[in-house]
Formats: structure tokens, C-alpha cells, sequence
């Protein structure tokens, strides 16, 4: 008798434990459930009972373990209950503290809430499995945890689109598993961390829209697996380092709307993967190198509003593809070439130069 009762209470038990998930984690949820108000779409109306990993929006277990590994809330997204709706989300409060103690997250995704204020939990830095951190498109403000660096295993950083402050953390090169990092359109201030090289699987580095001031760091030219570069719209000075151009999976450049003087770099615009350079509306002078070639195929090139003088360099017409080219607002002179691409551009790719003239200005 006293065997059968034995094996009725571990039943009992078993059945409990698989109908709710670690303690902890629940009371991290509730905590924060409380600290978030969503009405518009009623997910947290899913958020009740014991079981955490069954039927709670935005949140999945790990089968074996029952911990909470990813929580996932998105106010944009593919979601059938956001496009049911036929509206996007919005959230507001902050983000708990108690969040931290859900210490077995691998992806943690509170994104595109608008309304969602406050700062991002210092104690973040705890949660040693995380790879994905995706705050993007919030209020969110204060600054980036000092000790960011601490997520080892972090692989996507994305912060943009908040208020958030403050130097970037020196502490981040140490993310060297690092693929996609997005800080755009905050308030940042400071330089480009030194050691931001450090960071070798980086494939996106996205800073654009921010006041970062400094010049860009010679260093940058040994990322290897670096395509996408952006540090467009800040207060970014001094030249653009050689190194850049022979960077061979740099796609994309976007060094747009900064303080950046100097010559261009023969490099750059010899460079065979390169397809979007905008250097736009900065100070950049001296001539155009005429090193275009074969294999050169810009979808995008973008040398307006500088200080470029000389003429258009006939090389141009040897490019394989010039798809979008501004040259206007330069002290450019002399005849624009003949040809592919010139004859599909408009004037306002040219117009605002010193003595440019030719299709599809003025007659010479």
C-alpha cells in the first residue's frame, strides 16, 4: 500500500512539474507583464495560468528543461494576430529589472512598441546564453550597459531607433562573435570604440544617425567579413582611411552627411565589390581618381555636395553598371563624357558645378 501511495505523489508531482515551468521565470514574466501596458491587441491576455511555455505570446521553453529560452515581442510584424488587426502595436511602460533573472534567454526581442520608455536593465549583461538582443524601435533611453561586452555569445545587437545616449561602450569590441550591429538614429555621442576591429565576424555595422564625432579608424579596413558600413548623418571628421577601399566584401558605404575632408581614395572607387558609395554633403576635395574599369558596378554613387574639382573621369564609361550617379553641388568642370551611363542621367545629377556642360546640360 505504502509503494502504491510512493508512486501516486511522484505522479502527482510529475504531473505539476510538467504543467508549469521554472518558478523563477514565471515570476519574472508577471514582473514583466506588470511593468508593460498593451491594449490595443490584448497579448497579454495569454499570459496567465502556471505554464509559462504553453500558449504565452511571444515566449518558448526548452522542451527539456522548461526554461524560458525566447521571448519574443515584436509591434511589427508577420504575426496573424498583428496582421488580424490590421494595425501595428503599441506599447508603453519599461522594461523590468526581473527580466534578468530569465536567465536562460538566448533571444531576447521587445521591438517596435513606440510608446515602450525607460532604460535598458544594466543586468542584461547577466545573461550569459543571449545571441539575440533586439530593442530596436522604442523610447528607450539612458545608455548602453557598460559591461555589454560580457555577451560572449551575443550575435545580433539591435538598438536603433530609441533615444538612447552616451559613448558607445569601449567594452563591445569584446563581443568577437558579433554579426549584425545597429545603432541607428539615437543620440549617441563619442568615437568609434577603439578595438572596434576586433570584431572580426561582423558583417553590418550600422551607426548612422547618430553624433558620433572623430574620424574613422584605419583599423576598420581589416574586418574581414565586414559588407555594410554605415556612418552616415554624424559629426565624423578627418579622411577616409585607404584601408576602406581594399576591403573585399565591403558592398556598401555610407559615410553621408558628416565632416569628413580630404581626397578620395584611388581605392575606393577601384574597388570590384563595392555597389553603394554615398560620400554626399561632406567636405571631401581634390579630383575624381579616373579609375573606374570593367568590373566597376555601383548601384549606387554618390559624390554630391563636396568640394570636387576637375573633370568627370572618362573611365566612367567603361563601368560595367552606374545605375544611380550624382556628381551635383562640386566645382566640377569640362565636358560630361558620352555614353553609357551619361546618356540616361538627368541635369540634376550635374547641375550646381562650376563649369560642367554637354547632355544633359547646356551645349560646350
Amino acid at each position: 500500500m505504502r509503494v502504491v501511495l510512493i508512486a501516486v505523489v511522484i505522479t502527482l508531482l510529475c504531473a505539476i512539474a510538467v504543467d508549469s515551468c521554472l518558478p523563477t521565470d514565471l515570476a519574472a514574466l508577471e514582473a514583466v507583464k506588470a511593468s508593460l501596458t498593451e491594449s490595443n491587441l490584448g497579448l497579454f491576455n495569454t499570459w496567465s495560468g502556471t505554464d509559462c511555455c504553453l500558449n504565452w505570446y511571444g515566449v518558448s521553453c526548452d522542451p527539456s528543461t522548461r526554461r524560458v529560452v525566447d521571448l519574443n515581442l515584436r509591434g511589427e510584424s508577420e504575426d496573424p494576430i498583428l496582421s488580424k488587426s490590421g494595425q501595428s502595436g503599441f506599447m508603453s511602460g519599461s522594461i523590468a529589472p526581473e527580466i534578468c533573472n530569465l536567465d536562460g534567454l538566448t533571444t531576447l526581442v521587445i521591438a517596435d512598441w513606440k510608446g515602450l520608455s525607460g532604460q535598458i536593465p544594466q543586468c542584461l549583461t547577466f545573461l550569459s546564453s543571449l545571441r539575440v538582443l533586439d530593442l530596436t524601435g522604442n523610447k528607450l533611453s539612458g545608455v548602453i550597459p557598460t559591461d555589454i561586452g560580457k555577451l560572449k555569445m551575443l550575435r545580433v545587437l539591435n538598438l536603433a531607433d530609441n533615444q538612447i545616449a552616451g559613448d558607445i561602450p569601449a567594452s563591445i569590441v569584446n563581443l568577437a562573435g558579433l554579426m549584425h550591429l545597429d545603432l541607428r538614429n539615437n543620440k549617441l555621442t563619442g568615437g568609434v570604440p577603439a578595438g572596434f576591429s576586433n570584431m572580426k565576424m561582423l558583417s553590418r555595422a550600422l551607426l548612422s544617425g547618430n553624433q558620433l564625432t572623430g574620424s574613422i579608424p584605419e583599423s576598420i579596413g581589416n574586418m574581414p567579413r565586414l559588407a555594410d558600413l554605415d556612418l552616415s548623418r554624424n559629426h565624423i571628421s578627418g579622411s577616409i582611411p585607404d584601408s576602406l577601399g581594399n576591403m573585399r566584401v565591403l558592398s556598401t558605404l555610407n559615410l553621408d552627411g558628416n565632416a569628413i575632408s580630404g581626397e578620395l581614395p584611388t581605392t575606393l572607387l577601384s574597388n570590384h565589390g563595392l555597389g553603394i558609395l554615398n560620400l554626399s554633403r561632406n567636405s571631401i576635395e581634390g579630383n575624381i581618381p579616373d579609375v573606374f574599369h570593367g568590373n566597376s558596378y555601383f548601384m549606387v554613387l554618390d559624390l554630391s555636395y563636396n568640394n570636387l574639382k576637375g573633370k568627370i573621369p572618362g573611365t566612367l564609361s567603361s563601368a560595367k553598371y552606374i545605375g544611380h550617379l550624382d556628381l551635383s553641388h562640386n566645382h566640377l568642370c569640362g565636358n560630361i563624357p558620352m555614353g553609357d551611363p551619361f546618356d540616361h542621367m538627368d541635369a540634376s545629377s550635374f547641375t550646381n558645378n562650376d563649369c560642367l556642360c554637354g547632355n544633359p546640360l547646356s551645349t560646350c
